[in-house]
């Protein structure tokens, strides 16, 4: 069977074309569709679930307020909360006393004692005293304060522990010697936010003394 294409090559553009221009149409509506069902979504997202959301909050604000408001010595829980709030940083500032005893178990020489100690973290003073075997060993424990420095943990600089060293009194006798000794000392050496380390000077007499030997009452 013989079959004749009787359109002309025209008339087969223009019917290709009118094709091709309800096919782009029709995706273009349904793109339009698309993009109008999303801008409604968004729409609705924004004036219906987003206001809904802010009602909830500011109904859960007013709520909560009254409920404080009616709230017993409320103006007494949030001072002590604020008390509360601050013990850690008061914590930070107060001093490492405890260090004190290791401190002076390295400075005082094996010959002496110390039968009264006043420590003043104010005014960063320490005044003490006691005795020793003579007054040579007094001015080496004078010696040893006056040249005993510190590192805090991950630095290399030293700085002086002590300082305003000075023998305010002494006494002695034919066996021993009393001293009283006031001083300076440098409130990093207390400072619980810094390890310290402490190098003691001019003495090998102070090294390895126990707390328990070193404090003595008095005769």
């Amino acid at each position: 069977m013989i079959q004749f294409n009787l359109l002309p090559d025209v008339k087969q553009e223009y019917i290709k074309t009118q094709h091709i221009k309800r096919l782009v149409i029709g995706v273009s509506f349904i793109a339009g569709a698309a993009s109008l069902f999303i801008f409604l979504l968004l729409l609705s997202a924004v004036y219906v679930v987003q206001r809904k959301n802010i009602h909830d909050l500011n109904n859960d604000i007013q709520t909560n307020s009254k409920t404080l408001e009616n709230t017993p010595h409320i103006a007494d829980i949030v001072t002590v909360q604020s008390q509360l709030n601050a013990l850690s940083s008061l914590n930070a500032q107060k001093p490492t006393a405890s260090r004190l005893f290791g401190f002076l178990a390295k400075v005082t020489p094996k010959q002496a004692t110390i039968s009264d100690l006043k420590i003043d973290y104010t005014q960063n003073t320490i005044a003490m005293s006691g005795n020793a075997s003579g007054l040579a060993i007094v001015n080496t424990f004078v010696d040893a304060l006056k040249f005993t420095t510190y590192t805090l943990k991950g630095q290399a600089s030293t700085q002086n522990a002590f300082s305003t060293v000075v023998l305010a009194g002494f006494s002695r006798s034919a066996k021993s010697a009393t001293y009283l000794i006031t001083f300076n000392f440098d409130p990093a050496i207390f400072n619980n936010a810094h390890a310290v380390d402490l190098n003691v000077g001019a003495q090998p007499q102070a090294a390895a003394q126990q707390p328990s030997i070193i404090f003595k009452k008095g005769d």
